[in-house]
C-alpha cells in the first residue's frame, strides 16, 4: 500500500503545481480582455487575442479540476453521506469516485485524444480571421481529464488505506 500512497503524493504535488499556475492564467485572460477591448475602441482588435483569452480560461477550468477534487471543493451530496459512519463515508467516496469520476474521465480521454491528435497533425487553425492553431486548446481537454483521473485514483488509494487503518 505504501508505494500507492507515494504515487498518490506525487499526483497531489502535480495537481498542486498546476493549481499554483492557474490563477496567473486568469490574470492573463483578464489583461487580454482589457487590452483587446481597448484595442477595439481604436479599430485594432484581434481575433487571436480573443481566442488566447478563451484558451487561458479553458486552461484554468480544465487543468484545475484535479486540484478542486483534491481539495474536496467539488460538488457533493452530503445529505446522503452525512448519516454514515466514517468508514461508510470512506466507502461512499470510493464508490462515487469509481462510478462517476473514473468512467467519465476515461471516456473523455478516449474521445478527446483523437480530436486533439487530428488538430495537431493537420495543424488545424481557427476559422476566425487571424485565429490561432486549435491544437493547444484541444490538448487541454485530455490533459485536464488525465489530471482529474489521476487525482481520483490518488483519492481512492488514500480512502482504501484509511479503511485498512480503521480496520486494524
Amino acid at each position: 500500500m505504501r508505494p500507492l500512497l507515494t504515487l498518490a503524493d506525487l499526483i497531489d504535488r502535480l495537481n498542486e503545481a498546476c493549481g499554483r499556475l492557474l490563477p496567473w492564467t486568469i490574470l492573463a485572460a483578464v489583461l487580454l480582455a482589457v487590452g483587446n477591448a481597448l484595442a477595439r475602441k481604436f479599430d485594432a482588435g484581434s481575433n487571436a487575442l480573443l481566442e488566447a483569452q478563451w484558451y487561458l480560461v479553458s486552461a484554468a477550468f480544465l487543468l484545475g479540476a484535479g486540484r478542486v477534487l483534491k481539495l474536496d471543493e467539488h460538488v457533493r451530496i452530503d445529505l446522503l453521506t452525512a448519516r454514515l459512519s466514517p468508514r461508510g463515508r470512506l466507502k461512499a467516496d470510493i464508490a462515487a469516485l469509481a462510478l462517476t469520476v473514473l468512467p467519465v474521465s476515461l471516456l473523455m480521454l478516449w474521445l478527446s485524444w483523437p480530436w486533439f491528435v487530428g488538430a495537431w497533425t493537420s495543424n488545424e487553425v481557427s476559422a476566425s480571421a487571424g485565429g490561432l492553431p486549435l491544437w493547444p486548446a484541444r490538448a487541454l481537454v485530455p490533459a485536464g481529464f488525465a489530471l482529474l483521473l489521476l487525482q481520483a485514483l490518488a483519492l481512492i488509494a488514500r480512502r482504501i488505506a484509511a479503511l485498512r487503518e480503521s480496520q486494524a
